[in-house]
């Protein structure tokens, strides 16, 4: 078994992730090949959909946040059910995200042509379906209720999220309260459910899955409010999508929906971005300088800080593993990353 150490609070981000996902490497290449094997198909179209998602690659965060947490929990995060549960996770998140895409009518998705830009949205949509459904399929073997219930719960709770966002498209007013409604729905029940998925398989008692699950909801928080930030400060390279582009997309996320409270002439340049879809150089420095005049960004950074600190306390009921110091590193990387 290999040592790890815990995560010093002034560690380079990458740094970071290489010593969480090297802690893991051996399983996660067991669920890359799982998740090959999951998405083959004798159809032809969707043997080259599944395999072109699959290379798409991705950070495979969720897949890790259920190994870790099973073997931080006490159990075997290279059993064969965990493997199989964890690429169930990863092909549930490859499906919203292609879903996500159509209605968002994106063009880029990790640096490539997402699905609906290179194949269509009809193609999209079934194969994003086909995804759930293989999903549902895997786990079904399982014979778990309480997995299965988790999985049912976390599906509806998104398309929800998804439903619910919707109806806030270019609306200025949107709440916090919204917001965080939606963040959670669409975020964070989905990393909770990975965390809470690996305490079952490692037969935890409930206290540990209590834990690990508000673990994974205040950790799945804290990478949306990051995600915000990256769409104000990133650059569409690291991303892989469009910087700015949940603004064009009329979707005001937390440094707008606190930007508007203290300063309501915004409103106008945030309508004329909306309308246009594109912004215009002198509306994109405007944003910046409010941002910073009002340090908009910095308090959503500590919130974001915030809500990592709170997952890492929800681990402090786990025994001292290196599994456990490995949950408590990926706050940190999930806040301090660039992509």
């Amino acid at each position: 078994m290999p040592t790890f150490a815990p995560i010093k609070e002034q560690a380079d981000v990458r740094t970071t992730a290489k010593r969480i996902f090297g802690l893991i490497k051996t399983e996660l290449n067991l669920v890359e090949a799982e998740y090959e094997r999951q998405a083959a198909s004798n159809i032809q179209v969707i043997d080259y959909l599944g395999e072109y998602l699959r290379s798409s690659g991705g950070k495979r965060v969720r897949p890790a946040l259920l190994i870790l947490s099973a073997y931080a929990a006490g159990g075997n995060g290279r059993g064969d059910n965990v493997i199989r549960l964890a690429t169930v996770m990863e092909m549930l998140h490859t499906a919203t995200l292609v879903h996500d895409d159509i209605i968002d009518n994106a063009s880029l998705r990790r640096s490539e042509a997402s699905v609906n830009a290179r194949f269509g949205n009809q193609t999209a949509v079934l194969m994003g379906d086909w995804l759930y459904m293989s999903a549902f399929e895997t786990s079904l073997k399982e014979r778990s209720l309480a997995i299965l219930d988790i999985l049912t719960r976390l599906t509806r709770k998104m398309t929800e999220g998804e439903l619910i966002q919707l109806t806030t498209i270019g609306k200025l007013d949107i709440s916090e309260d919204e917001y965080f409604d939606i963040l959670r729905r669409k975020t964070a029940y989905l990393m909770s459910a990975c965390c809470e998925i690996g305490a079952i398989l490692a037969n935890a008692g409930e206290a540990v899955q209590e834990a690990l699950r508000d673990y994974g909801m205040n950790l799945g928080i804290a990478f949306q409010l990051a995600d915000d930030l990256l769409d104000f400060t990133g650059s569409e390279r690291d991303l892989g999508k469009a910087a700015g582009a949940d603004l064009l997309e009329g979707k005001l996320t937390l440094p707008l929906i606190l930007l508007r409270q203290v300063d309501s002439s915004i409103n106008a340049t945030l309508e004329q971005i909306i309308f246009d879809g594109e912004y215009s150089h002198d509306s994109r420095n405007e944003l910046s300088e409010k941002l910073f005049e009002h340090q908009i960004l910095e308090t959503v950074r500590t919130r974001a800080a915030q809500y990592a600190e709170a997952a890492r306390k929800n681990l402090e009921v786990l025994a001292e593993t290196e599994y456990r110091f490995a949950l408590e590193g990926i706050p940190k990387f999930v806040i301090d990353r660039s992509s």
